[in-house]
């Protein structure tokens, strides 16, 4: 596992299973929950993509990130996948709870982000920060209100993985001839067309780190009367977030809310109202033949589905504000990391940075609650 400078990773052990996190050297550990954020990676990553806005932030802050079970250091095992992403925010609060901190400043990233909903959702969090996260309502087969499509999630799940990437998980493999190489997906979906970093390696390494075993990516898939022809199965990461398992836009009601960042870009190719990994939308530009229709198949709103939770949250009494970034792809804290710092500071409260920022270059801040 490649570490930054100042970066080190240790395995916390939980009743649940054993959980490898990232920490600053410097960070005490007497920190106060609300100087105490938690950083929650997405799908086929890790805590090591976290490591440049763990450097990045202020020293008096603590700051962890943690490897979802599967991924990076933690221990790969099993994902019951008709529990939602509960596998999941279930073994962060576990190891928080083994870290004695009862609470904390909670930051998700794409799954990641429906990871901390889920946690909200059961446990306290000092506030929430999304970042280019999965809609409340899932990852494909929903409709803008979150109704399903099908009864059995067709088009949702891990019968979408394109098997060669799947056979490059597998085989570490770091090089981009091919675009379903993780270099290439990385590219391609993760980042804007055009972005560069010196730490492409390292990002690859931390995609490379995905279990490919039978319950953890990117799982089972079963037949489908339905185009396409498959439907969510029961085990596995890809299935967590199939309609009929996932759904947080319950964090409407919860008492007390959080204060709720929304950072996302207007370039993310996976998550969007035209996700290029969404089936439907692939079959309505005759990527995949056989499309049925907008009617039996229509395309997931996601970026307008979470505006709708979102709003419904902020009507209920909630504090979201939304940070849309142009020109940004799928991971804004590597893309434009001052402004992601910048927002997240600010929504945790830290004393030093305004209440209510000028919105960065090429960027438009909507409070929701004005």
């Amino acid at each position: 596992m490649t570490l930054l400078d100042g970066i080190s990773s240790r395995i916390i052990e939980t009743p649940r299973l054993a959980v490898n996190i990232l920490e600053r050297t410097g960070d005490d550990p007497a920190t106060a929950p609300e100087q105490t954020v938690v950083l929650i990676h997405g799908n086929v990553s890790s805590s090591l993509f976290w490591q440049e806005i763990m450097q990045d932030l202020p020293s008096d802050l603590r700051v962890i990130a943690i490897d979802l079970r599967g991924f990076g250091g933690s221990e790969h095992a099993p994902v019951d996948a008709t529990r939602g992403v509960r596998d999941f925010s279930d073994d962060v609060h576990a190891t928080l709870e083994a870290l004695g901190i009862p609470t904390a400043h909670l930051v998700g990233w794409s799954m990641g982000g429906g990871v901390v909903m889920q946690y909200a959702l059961d446990h306290p969090a000092l506030s929430l920060t999304l970042q280019a996260p999965v809609s409340p309502y899932g990852f494909g087969g929903t409709r803008r209100d979150g109704t399903r499509v099908t009864d059995d999630d067709a088009g949702a799940g891990a019968g979408g993985a394109n098997p060669d990437f799947v056979q490059r998980l597998a085989a570490k493999d770091t090089s981009d001839e091919a675009p379903t190489s993780p270099r290439s997906v990385f590219r391609s979906g993760y980042v804007a067309p055009g972005f560069t970093s010196e730490n492409e390696d390292l990002w690859v390494e931390s995609m490379l780190t995905t279990s490919t075993a039978d319950a953890n990516y990117p799982g089972d898939g079963v037949p489908s009367e339905n185009w396409p022809g498959f439907a969510a199965g029961r085990f596995g990461v890809l299935n967590t977030m199939a309609p009929q398992y996932f759904d947080v836009s319950g964090i409407v009601d919860i008492e007390p809310k959080p204060p709720i960042l929304w950072i996302h870009g207007t370039a993310d190719a996976i998550v969007s109202d035209t996700s290029f990994y969404d089936l439907n939308h692939l079959g309505q530009l005759g990527i995949i033949p056989g499309w049925p229709g907008a009617d039996a198949a229509p395309a997931q709103e996601m970026v307008s589905q979470t505006r709708d939770v979102l709003g419904a949250y902020t009507a209920a009494g909630g504090d979201v504000t939304e940070v849309l970034l142009g020109g940004v792809g799928h991971a804004p804290h590597l893309e434009r990391p001052a402004e992601f710092r910048r927002a997240l500071l600010s929504r945790i409260g830290y004393v030093g940075i305004p209440a209510n920022p000028s919105p960065p270059t090429e960027a438009i801040i909507i409070r929701s609650a004005d």
